[in-house]
């Protein structure tokens, strides 16, 4: 019985025979998720601008007995877009998972922030969760449905200091969000978001170093929260596991925060 049980658990979270797209695939966040993804079962097709690292990467996975491929994409135009998911769909046959990740900041206020810098975060953050999820919604559901996890912020939620490009985009990917999941349930795909707090990545240390702040005090003050720690990419990749896996099989349209308490 015990035995049986387990397998029941196992079940819930093997994405055995999927295949998922992870954008911003070549560090932090988003290699996490892939990762875990690959270590429930999936096939990994992984998007980025920057695939200097991807053989090396791509080994890593691919070691676990999984199919795993990177793919250059510049996630704000979309023919880059097209090309690398026709690309995916000519390597992998199909999409189950969709993980729209791919995210910059640029820590300035509206008067500071030139109109060029707004433009490039919002493209990034958010025109990229419309150009992929435009693309591959159709072929998720030709498969038979599927999961999209779009990875938010805290920030999209409650507004921060010097972000407001940032804050824009996320809140945008927020409330997306939720429109998709209304707009695309009936197509048998759930749609839900990622809002992580401050998370030990490169994009952290690029933001302590856009405020002139030294990374280790940083680092600290960031850790002020009910679990007191910075987050890892980890366990942002937890959450997209659970949102993607037949475990949650029916949430959609939910805003799950994973900030170690920070809003709270």
């Amino acid at each position: 019985m015990m035995k049986q049980s387990q397998e029941k658990i196992l079940n819930l979270i093997s994405l055995e025979g999927k295949t998922a797209v992870v954008t911003g695939a070549s560090g932090g966040i988003g290699l996490a998720v892939a990762k875990r993804l690959a270590e429930a079962g999936a096939d990994i097709a992984m998007l980025d601008i920057d695939i200097s690292e991807s053989r090396h990467l791509e080994k890593d996975i691919q070691e676990m007995g999984i199919k795993a491929k990177f793919y250059a994409c510049d996630v704000r135009h979309r023919s880059d877009c097209q090309r690398a998911i026709d690309a995916v769909i000519k390597d992998f046959g199909g999409i189950h998972i969709l993980v729209n990740n791919a995210g910059v900041i640029t820590r300035k206020n509206v008067v500071k922030l030139t109109e060029g810098e707004w433009d490039h975060v919002l493209s990034v953050n958010l025109k990229s969760v419309y150009l992929l999820s435009h693309i591959a919604i159709p072929l998720i559901s030709r498969n038979g449905g599927g999961s999209i996890v779009n990875i938010g912020s805290g920030w999209g939620i409650k507004g921060g200091p010097d972000a407001a490009a940032y804050c824009a985009s996320k809140g945008g990917v927020v409330n997306l969000t939720r429109a998709m999941a209304i707009d695309h349930g009936r197509h048998g795909i759930r749609v839900n978001c990622v809002c992580p707090g401050d998370v030990n990545t490169a994009l952290l240390a690029e933001e302590a170093a856009q405020m002139g702040r030294d990374m280790d005090e940083f680092l600290t003050e960031a850790s002020d929260r009910p679990l007191p720690r910075v987050g890892d990419p980890d366990d942002v990749a937890n959450a997209v596991l659970f949102l993607a896996c037949p475990l949650s099989s029916w949430v959609s349209g939910s805003v799950l925060v994973v900030d170690g308490g920070g809003l709270a």
